[in-house]
């Protein structure tokens, strides 16, 4: 039995490795009646503590043109009813946060196989949203 997925987060990081994690999006089942949030966080781990924390902060001026470009592209391609998010803060965070806000029922991200020191100092978003996210977490092995 395939499973259907009303409400998908992906969450891509700007980077060229986007066309993986879409591409990635592509195995999983969409209706007409899914609806895809395009997730985009930039990083800032000095985030401000007291802006909303229910309600995305959305700011496209943030984003460099050329990458919007690349998500509206992302966007305009899907086969169902989707929306950007454009947030600022910790990526594991913003996207735990976001899953919960749009109640999603899958999260669709990367992970780029760090280890050792790499994955200590920088961390793993990917692990951090498996063992946090409110449902199902596919992540793509990028190359």
């Amino acid at each position: 039995m395939t499973a259907v997925f009303k409400r998908i987060l992906v969450a891509l990081d700007g980077s060229n490795l986007s066309d993986q994690i879409m591409n990635g999006l592509e195995q999983v089942h969409m209706e007409p009646t899914t609806h895809v949030i395009i997730a985009h966080v930039i990083a800032n781990l000095g985030a401000d503590p007291d802006m909303a924390a229910d309600r995305p902060q959305v700011d496209t001026e943030l984003i460099p043109h050329q990458q919007l470009e690349k998500l509206q592209m992302y966007q305009a391609a899907l086969p169902c009813k989707s929306e950007l998010e454009i947030v600022v803060g910790d990526p594991a965070e913003e996207i735990i946060r976001l899953a919960n806000i749009h109640q999603a029922d899958l999260v669709v991200m990367g992970s780029r196989g760090l280890t050792g020191m790499k994955r200590i100092l920088q961390g793993s978003v990917s692990s951090q949203v498996v063992e946090d996210a409110p449902c199902t977490v596919m992540v793509v092995k990028l190359k």
